[in-house]
């Protein structure tokens, strides 16, 4: 077994490559703050659920509906393309959709959140090595 075959480590490094992704493009729509026209982007959230699924198809059944009266959210000023990306709507008057503060604020989570995955991706590994007895 090696490394690649542990779930755990799996799902971690594919959300620290989710992660590096959206840094790229957050920074491109940072970069694109001041270009008429440009409308900031951002990936499509990870679905925890699918993710579970993937991973462990038969440990999981997943979410029952239990009513059809829930209430249901509402588009939130946001499209969704085919490649995954999240496009805002509201524009400037230059047609420029890249708010700073939000795409700052974004970026440090995507920072904080990163560093939390390979924080815990650097403890799965050294638990192993500590039980294997090569620390």
């Amino acid at each position: 077994m090696t490394l690649s075959d542990v779930p755990f480590l799996s799902a971690l490094r594919e959300r620290m490559s989710w992660l590096n992704a959206r840094q790229t493009l957050l920074s491109q729509n940072v970069a694109n703050a001041d270009t008429p026209g440009y409308a900031a982007r951002d990936l499509k959230p990870m679905d925890f659920q699918s993710e579970l699924q993937r991973h462990q198809p038969s440990a999981f059944a997943g979410m029952a509906v239990t009513d059809t009266k829930h209430i249901v959210v509402p588009g939130s000023g946001r499209e969704q393309s085919e490649d995954g990306t999240v496009t805002q709507t509201e524009t400037t008057e230059t047609g420029n959709s890249v708010s700073l503060e939000e795409e700052m604020m974004k970026v440090a989570d995507t920072q904080a959140q990163y560093q939390a995955a390979a924080n815990l991706y650097s403890k799965a590994v050294g638990m192993m090595r500590t039980a294997i007895g090569s620390a």
